[in-house]
């Protein structure tokens, strides 16, 4: 690595561009302490870039974020733009383009609950209490979002629409790897979600998962079926480590695990290459309902920094110190509004104060 790192900062839509404002002022505080020369270039992607430029992703963004080490993104889209058609819209027109051409192929969505946020969570307390620590990986370049062909033909009560699942060993492979290498830095289990009684695909994946498994003989690897593991989510959620899934599939288990700690707004992700090279983002999405009233969660968007700091400057010190910070802030009351609960000692607090209170909360 050289001694320069650069990000590209692509704000979004909605309440991106005030929740980003917040990462950066984590980002200006710590950007002294990582032993490397910090810098960050600004781009338009999403509905904002269409305003501007016709195209969700403009060449100007792409070039700048080819040009970078890491980017960080804020969420995209919303009803302004649902007038165009599918393939030009925001969401897969920036996002799904990125991760294609970056080869982001794998995308990390940890699952947690801060222990003084249990009764945000819909779960019941003798659920809960158990706590939770789920990484979820969910493959991210194959399956049935990329899958050929699709579309509609026909018509009349004839006409039929259509999409391909599809995945190639080499695509299985490389998630799986990386997957059992967290897997060791954790708590050595792999469950794999999947539909292996129904899908060809599914069956595939056990079979290259198994022979794989020999390598890492210290990971538990076990196999569930997609509709009895989002009731096990729900009924025992302590149970599981890593999760493995396809595309779609982790997809929606990676909201469930969200959904599940209670707010979506505390939870980041990470999408990755073999040669970790990242895009971070919120798991939630753009919320045009509440952009511009100063009230949005802020903690998912410094997450995503902070998941940039540990796995693409391999910084896993100063991501713990982010980390403390957080759960300095919520110990002592502080929410926004979607995490006030009306207990005594809580504080609704706006997206910037708690932008603050996060960056003064940390300690380098």
């Amino acid at each position: 690595m050289s001694n320069i790192f650069k990000i590209a900062i692509l704000p979004g839509d909605g309440i991106g561009p005030e929740v980003m404002k917040q990462a950066i002022k984590v980002l200006n505080k710590i950007r002294h302490f990582l032993n490397i020369e910090i810098v960050v270039k600004k781009y338009l992607v999403g509905g904002s870039a269409i305003d501007k430029y016709g195209d969700a992703l403009p060449t100007k963004t792409l070039l700048g974020c080819e040009k970078s080490n890491a980017i960080l993104f804020g969420s995209v889209g919303g009803p302004k733009w649902d007038y165009l058609p599918l393939n030009k819209r925001p969401e897969k027109n920036s996002l799904l383009k990125l991760r294609k051409h970056f080869n982001l192929f794998i995308n990390l969505r940890p699952a947690y609950i801060y222990n003084n946020l249990h009764m945000l969570s819909p779960l019941k307390n003798n659920i809960i209490n158990k706590g939770f620590n789920i990484l979820c990986i969910r493959e991210l370049t194959g399956g049935i979002y990329f899958g050929k062909p699709n579309g509609r033909k026909g018509n009349g009560i004839n006409e039929y629409s259509f999409d391909t699942e599809i995945y190639y060993r080499f695509e299985i492979e490389r998630i799986a790897h990386m997957a059992f290498n967290f897997a060791l830095q954790r708590n050595k289990m792999i469950c794999c979600f999947d539909k292996a009684n129904v899908l060809n695909t599914s069956i595939m994946w056990r079979e290259i998962l198994k022979k794989i498994s020999y390598q890492y003989s210290k990971v538990k690897l076990k196999f569930m079926y997609i509709d009895n593991a989002v009731m096990q989510l729900m009924k025992n959620p302590s149970q599981f480590d890593v999760i493995l899934c396809a595309n779609l599939f982790g997809d929606i288990i990676s909201d469930q695990c969200a959904m599940i700690t209670g707010s979506i707004g505390n939870l980041p992700s990470a999408s990755l290459n073999n040669k970790f090279f990242g895009l971070y983002e919120p798991a939630g999405g753009s919320a045009p309902d509440i952009a511009g009233k100063n009230i949005a969660n802020p903690i998912a968007q410094i997450l995503s920094l902070s998941m940039m700091i540990e796995y693409s400057l391999n910084n896993k010190h100063i991501t713990k110190k982010i980390e403390k910070a957080i759960e300095k802030v919520l110990n002592k009351g502080y929410r926004t509004k979607d995490l006030y609960t009306n207990q005594l000692n809580e504080k609704i607090v706006t997206t910037e104060d708690m932008g603050t209170l996060i960056t003064e909360s940390i300690i380098l």
